[in-house]
């Protein structure tokens, strides 16, 4: 939790940070680097735009990388939460496990695909929800 319990930022700051994971982990894997780390942006671009839906609608946070809480937390706020966007729970694992070295597999071209494609889901899915309170 924030010290004060009010999110910095605004829902725009939290969205544009998103997009700049979102940029970085569609770029060329540079010689050397891992798609893991590439994941681990698909994962960040995902959480700070689930977070920017929370900043939007006033509401704070624990301080997580679990896209799985923040999810159940904006459902439970009475948000909908479209299945494409609930599956990205999945990104979860690149926020820790994968950038690690340990027991699992390296991540497979297939595999950093998809959670290019689930982050940039969610984004585009997290900047609808705020256009919509804006509106409202």
């Amino acid at each position: 939790m924030w010290p004060d319990g009010r999110v910095p930022g605004s829902p725009q700051d939290w969205l544009d940070r998103a997009k700049s994971d979102l940029a970085l982990a569609g770029i060329s894997l540079p010689e050397g680097a891992f798609l893991e780390d590439l994941c681990f942006h698909a994962q960040q671009a995902a959480e700070k735009a689930l977070k920017a839906v929370y900043v939007g609608n006033g509401w704070s946070f624990r301080y997580t990388h679990d896209i799985g809480e923040l999810l159940t937390g904006l459902q439970d706020r009475g948000i909908d939460i479209p299945s494409s966007v609930d599956e990205s729970v999945i990104l979860a694992s690149f926020a820790w496990e994968a950038r690690y070295p340990g027991p699992g597999e390296p991540v497979s071209e297939e595999e950093y695909l998809m959670a290019l494609e689930y982050a940039a889901g969610v984004v585009g899915w997290a900047e609808n929800e705020i256009k919509l309170n804006k509106a409202e």
